[in-house]
């Protein structure tokens, strides 16, 4: 599927309706609040490049926000305006103040419902800073790439 990890089965709401079951099955709610976490991520991924939602149909749907029509139709030859083809979809999103935004609002909505909800896991938010720290070593490793000549 072109290596675009959005056409893999996990970018799909399959995984996260069999967590929802499996915690359902055995009154687990930390899987069930998983699981509905899990299919929120799927959701909000439809906006931006479009994921397989259904997986069997093997077609990206969504409003893919970041990229338009003629941008999608067109990929290989945009991609092939980069060293690193990655870095197509990395200087689209870092470049869109709307996904920037988002990106910040969830942050601090999580930090809020943690606080409020949850301080005793306030240490395990701490994983966020990790999971931030090697996203944005990848796109500054990005940029440099692009910029050598």
């Amino acid at each position: 599927i072109n290596h675009n990890h959005r056409m893999l089965i996990s970018h799909s709401i399959i995984p996260s309706f069999l967590i929802i079951i499996t915690g359902t099955i055995f009154v687990w709610p930390a899987l069930i609040f998983g699981g509905l976490a899990y299919s929120l991520h799927v959701i909000i991924d439809t906006f931006d490049w479009g994921t397989n939602f259904f997986y069997f149909q093997k077609k990206q749907i969504g409003l893919k926000l970041l990229i338009s029509k003629e941008e999608f139709e067109n990929l290989p030859k945009n991609l092939s305006e980069f060293k690193k083809a990655e870095s197509f979809f990395d200087s689209k999103y870092y470049k869109s103040k709307i996904s920037l935004s988002i990106e910040a609002i969830l942050f601090i909505l999580m930090m809020i419902f943690i606080i409020f909800f949850a301080i005793e896991f306030i240490l395990i938010s701490l994983f966020y800073f990790i999971g931030l720290y090697f996203h944005l070593s990848r796109h500054f490793f990005l940029r440099k790439v692009e910029m050598m000549k």
